[in-house]
């Protein structure tokens, strides 16, 4: 009997059409997803904070410095990560390994406040986990499916709603607790649920079947991985030519130099769009004002956990009597977090006034991709479908046009101002448009790495296509870190149009491009 899907007979069970396996790798990222995104919500805030507010009262162009090599460093070590996991580990060991060692790294960073250097070892064990994790459970989620056309597509869409599912509830949770409780409470709470997510994962394995496993353990079962995971990919190693292979590699090149324009913006998010919302955004509410908020606050944290707990609840109909364990584990995940959102709820209701916490705005990326990534999934599916590069110049351009509604917003904030009361709604706006540009490049990229890259080389692709990440994130902290010089001489406005106007120019450039991308992919779309 042949399989629909790669991996085991229960991975032939679907949830929304896709593979099970497909939601214990969505559960899995998610949790690593929270950690990081949570711990990131925070790291320029505590860097900033005075020491009376138990920060280390930081520049603002230090603080932004560091979150630009941190945020490079976790999308270097994925190029290592990959390779490792391709020659030795196999993916599903890489994942395991880089969970422990993410979950270490949130330990010793909750223990900043008996030593400095717990909190640097603990960014340290983040970046060299990642570096296992994140190539590799990207790389399983292609190997999924067996065809390289739409399905992919929307699979890697909905595995995306994953990643944003995790990083809404980790800036909303570790943002709130570690703004409103105590910096370390929400470090820790970052690690407890990485901690859960990689025992969901290893409980789950089985359904894989050999995917992801190393060359040896599949030697061991005496089995090919190839010819079980992906009988297209096989088909591939046979005909393909090596003009073929290295016409796909270039266009995965140019994907990857334009998603550097891509995310040296949108990664503003962490740095100096988060200083606009600590130091420049009105986020004072009282009366009414504060009524409403709390009220539209309980909407989009309640409506995404009930969408999301309602998938899990899909799995575990289908899961649950041949991997119990895990799901066990997911299961206890989503108490807890349902205990920490209703609490959380119910302590802001208690209180007559509200200040809206500066990492709040970041939970509206998350939440737009949410409500979104379904949308987007069904067009990539239908005849509205475009080619890969239009979609990456599509997504530029809805960056660009975000950073100039934020330059719009700062028009009125004098020239070297250190604080203002601009309405939040700029920032609202900028994030929706930023998001739905998201959309059109990130999950397409992952899908398109996955697609075009030979065979034997999908990890250390991954590698390399988290590389021009790295790069991007890099050159966004350092870019990010002008922020004050800038503004001094001319003005906040200016340096957001910035980030308008050469992500739109590049997009321009793309479209220009992608007649000879499309001849370079030899009939993937």
């Amino acid at each position: 009997m042949e399989f629909k899907f790669g991996g085991s007979e229960v991975n032939q069970r679907t949830v929304l059409g896709h593979p099970s396996g497909l939601f214990v790798l969505f559960f899995t990222e998610m949790w690593e997803r929270f950690s990081y995104y949570g711990m990131r919500a925070l790291l320029v805030l505590f860097l900033t904070a005075s020491l009376l507010e138990e920060g280390w009262g930081w520049e603002r162009s230090d603080a932004l410095l560091l979150y630009g090599w941190y945020t490079s460093l976790v999308y270097v070590t994925p190029i290592i990560g990959g390779f490792i996991a391709d020659k030795f580990l196999g993916y599903r060991n890489a994942v395991v390994l880089g969970a422990l060692i993410m979950t270490l790294g949130h330990a010793s960073m909750a223990l900043e406040g008996f030593s400095n250097y717990f909190f640097y070892i603990g960014l340290l064990g983040l970046i060299l986990g990642n570096g296992l994790f994140k190539p590799n459970i990207s790389s399983m989620v292609g190997q999924l499916y067996k065809n390289q056309g739409k399905e992919k597509d929307a699979g890697y869409t909905i595995f995306y709603m994953g990643i944003n599912a995790g990083s809404f509830l980790g800036i909303l949770l570790c943002g709130y607790i570690g703004e409103k409780v105590g910096w370390h409470y929400g470090f820790g709470l970052a690690g407890i649920f990485m901690f859960l997510g990689m025992l969901q994962f290893y409980f789950a394995q089985k359904i894989f079947g050999n995917i992801g496993l190393s060359s040896e353990q599949v030697e061991e079962a005496k089995d090919s991985l190839i010819a079980n995971i992906d009988k297209t990919d096989e088909a591939k190693v046979e005909e393909e030519s090596p003009k073929v292979v290295r016409d796909r590699i270039i266009v995965i090149s140019i994907f990857a130099l334009f998603t550097v324009f891509f995310w040296w913006a949108f990664e503003q998010a962490g740095g100096s769009m988060t200083i606009f919302a600590a130091d420049y955004t009105d986020r004072a509410l009282v009366g009414s004002a504060a009524t409403t908020f709390k009220i539209i606050n309980s909407i989009i944290v309640v409506v995404p956990m009930l969408v999301v707990t309602w998938v899990l609840l899909q799995l575990f109909k289908q899961t649950f009597s041949k991997f119990p364990l895990s799901n066990v584990w997911l299961g206890l995940s989503f108490a807890i977090i349902w205990a920490i959102v209703l609490w959380m709820l119910n302590k802001e209701f208690s209180d007559n006034a509200t200040e809206v916490p500066a990492s709040w705005f970041s939970v509206l990326n998350s939440l737009f991709i949410i409500l979104f990534a379904p949308l987007f999934s069904k067009i990539w599916e239908s005849k509205l479908n475009p080619s890969g590069p239009v979609k990456f110049a599509i997504g530029l351009i809805l960056l660009g046009v975000g950073f100039a509604v934020l330059s719009y917003g700062a028009s009125g904030i004098p020239e070297g101002a250190k604080t203002a009361s601009v309405s939040l709604m700029f920032l609202v706006f900028a994030y929706f448009f930023h998001t739905l540009g998201e959309l059109c490049v990130s999950p397409v990229g992952l899908s398109y790495v996955s697609k075009l890259s030979p065979v034997k080389l999908v990890g250390m692709m991954f590698g390399i296509w988290f590389g021009a990440n790295s790069i991007a994130n890099l050159l966004g902290g350092v870019t990010g870190s002008y922020i004050d010089t800038i503004s001094e001489e001319y003005g906040l406005s200016t340096f957001f149009l910035i980030f308008t106007i050469i992500p739109i120019t590049a997009a321009l450039i793309l479209l220009l491009l992608n007649p000879m991308m499309k001849r370079k992919m030899h009939g993937i779309n």
